[in-house]
């Protein structure tokens, strides 16, 4: 099957991007500057990102919506502000991840954005979970964009007005050549940032501007490396249908609240976790040398016991040094517990270290 295209294709050749298949898209790995360029300027300046691979679902409904949300994600709705978003996760009864998402409360229900591989079994699978009582849309018109970086915020003020305004996790509605965008105050690299609902018909101008006002085009290569040093998670690597949050170390992102009622999915196994423990956890780890691990690199015991295995691994450009994530088994997990990687035959040591490699710098308040 051929894959698809986004409305930046276009834009994406004539600034010299390396495509490649992912998740049945023809994306950027990147562009002619190389990975680890992409990543400082991201770091220093400010990136873009062609994210319109990823599902945008919004599912409109009445009061009732928010309720039956809450059966099925551990996150708090109902009590949700409006332009409010929320981390959370799909889950099956055993707790095991079907797709990790971010969830935005707004006019007339919610908008979901889905991980580009999940998008259309998460949507059958929602549609069930809901008895189709509700309408929800899986958008094919429409781009997703996001400019991170400490310079994101400047950059996007000058082409759309007010953005400065949000707060991390908050979004809002504003106009672009007289229509609505939709933009919210979030990312994946650890920088501040935006990601921006624009329609394709007006994706291309909008990634122009910015391109002009001093952003550069940043491809899926720079994305992973900017995330893992900021620990973040990537499905289908560090979490999946075998993983519960509990055991990837996202417990953070169920509510408290929810953990006391209860009532979604997969909440015994959950609540069954957070009492007794798990026997396995994802962890950061730092290689003491050069060597860097790569996903299903196997992770050993001081006394040569296989205790787990890295599920994303690569050199950080910031930290200057090589950064991983993998599960250990929960008695190997206290932070400098000294470990050994497996890489082409020979044991290399690290140590179990805290998450992230970079200092996250979100925005909490508005900018000045």
């Amino acid at each position: 099957m051929e894959n698809k295209k986004t409305a930046l294709n276009s834009l994406h050749k004539k600034y010299g991007a390396k495509l490649v298949s992912f998740a049945g898209y023809e994306m950027p790995i990147q562009y002619s500057d190389g990975i680890i360029e992409e990543h400082k300027n991201t770091r220093e300046n400010a990136g873009i990102f062609d994210v319109s691979h990823m599902g945008q679902l919004f599912i409109k409904g009445d009061e009732t919506l928010a309720k039956n949300l809450e059966k099925i994600f551990p996150t708090d709705l109902s009590n949700a502000k409006l332009n409010q978003s929320k981390y959370s996760f799909l889950m099956n009864e055993e707790a095991g991840i079907h797709d990790d998402l971010i969830i935005t409360k707004v006019e007339g229900g919610f908008n979901i954005v889905l991980n580009a591989a999940c998008k259309h079994s998460d949507l059958k699978l929602l549609s069930r979970l809901l008895d189709n009582k509700y309408e929800m849309i899986l958008s094919e018109e429409l781009s997703l964009i996001a400019i991170q970086g400490p310079k994101a915020v400047k950059i996007l003020e000058k082409v759309i007005n007010g953005v400065s305004n949000l707060k991390f996790m908050n979004g809002g509605t504003f106009k672009y050549l007289d229509e609505d965008i939709y933009i919210t105050r979030s990312g994946y690299t650890g920088e501040d940032g935006f990601e921006i609902s624009i329609k394709n018909k007006n994706t291309e101008i909008f990634v122009e501007k910015l391109i002009n006002e001093g952003a550069k085009l940043i491809g899926l290569g720079a994305r992973d490396t900017l995330r893992l040093e900021a620990g973040l998670c990537l499905y289908g690597h560090d979490m999946d249908i075998n993983k519960s949050p509990v055991e990837a170390n996202l417990k953070w992102a169920i509510s408290k609240n929810r953990i006391r009622e209860g009532g979604f999915i997969g909440f015994e196994k959950i609540k069954s976790q957070i009492e007794k423990g798990v026997s396995k956890i994802r962890v950061g780890i730092k290689p003491e040398g050069k060597i860097i691990a790569r996903e299903k690199t196997s992770i050993f015991s001081e006394d040569d016991k296989n205790i787990g295995e890295i599920t994303s691994g690569t050199f950080g450009p910031s930290v200057q040094a090589p950064v991983a994530m993998g599960y250990v088994e929960n008695s190997f997990s206290k932070i400098d517990t000294k470990v050994f990687l497996e890489v082409r035959g020979k044991k290399y040591p690290a140590n179990i270290s805290n998450l992230p490699f970079y200092k996250k710098s979100y925005v909490k308040g508005v900018s000045k």
